[in-house]
């Protein structure tokens, strides 16, 4: 289930407050940092894409308690066109769409088609989300995996997966944790974001752009990939319930409510220091 206190964009992040409001920082230029008036929100995602210099626009998505969504930020393909629908459980946010679980199990889309990456209306049974840059994941209730869209390395070849409970999409790359803590991997080999295989004890995993982060059953957290920001320097991290990735940069939530953060602070996206009382609302 997608239900995450964090999000991380190409160049902003998000933090859901216990109160049900949420905190940003970052870009906002195209406005996905306005979430200033959002309140009973139970999740949040943000539009994640590579950071190069022509994709610098985002958006951000809630979850209200109500089941109804709200997004913010670029809408030039329709991803912010999400106020119609009903009965969300669980939502989801990559390049140019956006994607929302229903209590049914089904799955609706908004944003770019092109790739196919929002062709996800035959699916059913779904109980998790997750959306790469072009292509999108869901996790069936029997542990197996679905994909949808561009799949030129290998991505979403991802049939042989079981026993799956959640999964992650970076840009040209897919990660998933099973049901006995160990993550798997999909996709692109060339940055390390898939070298996963020695992972156990994990009870949270999520994928930036190139690199791959997770949370062990003892609050620590690992990263392999592309460091070249600093994006992977987790390793000292204690007490970590969750995490989050961007584009060039990692947030991990503590258990005492605050965030860390680590990787790029070009556009401000790091400044998370001041958040406080992040979390799940009760």
């Amino acid at each position: 289930m997608n239900i995450h206190a964090l999000a991380a964009g190409p160049r902003h992040s998000l933090g859901l407050r216990i109160d049900g409001s949420v905190a940003s920082a970052g870009a906002g230029a195209a406005g996905e940092c306005r979430t200033v008036d959002w309140a009973e929100v139970v999740a949040v995602a943000a539009g994640n894409v590579h950071a190069a210099p022509n994709t610098g626009r985002s958006h951000s998505v809630g979850l209200l308690a109500g089941g109804t969504v709200t997004a913010v930020g670029w809408n030039g393909n329709g991803q912010c066109d999400v106020a119609e629908w009903r009965e969300i459980t669980a939502v989801a946010a990559g390049w140019r769409r956006t994607l929302a679980l229903r209590g049914d199990g089904t799955v609706v889309a908004a944003g770019r088609r092109d790739e196919g990456a929002c062709d996800v209306g035959s699916w059913r049974q779904i109980v998790a989300l997750a959306c790469g840059d072009w292509h999108s994941v869901g996790v069936r209730r029997d542990g197996t995996v679905v994909a949808s869209g561009n799949e030129r390395r290998g991505q979403c070849r991802l049939q042989a997966w079981r026993d799956v409970v959640a999964v992650a999409a970076g840009s040209v790359h897919t990660v998933a944790l099973t049901t006995t803590g160990t993550v798997l991997a999909a996709g692109s080999k060339s940055a390390g974001a898939c070298e996963v295989d020695q992972w156990a004890d994990v009870v949270a995993v999520a994928a930036g752009s190139h690199h791959t982060v997770a949370v062990t059953s003892s609050g620590r957290a690992m990263a392999v990939g592309n460091n070249d920001a600093g994006q992977c320097d987790v390793s000292t991290w204690r007490e970590i319930v969750e995490v989050a990735a961007g584009a060039n940069h990692t947030l991990g939530l503590r258990a005492d409510g605050y965030v860390l953060a680590t990787g790029s602070n070009e556009h401000g996206q790091s400044d998370v220091s001041g958040w406080t009382a992040i979390g799940h609302p009760a």
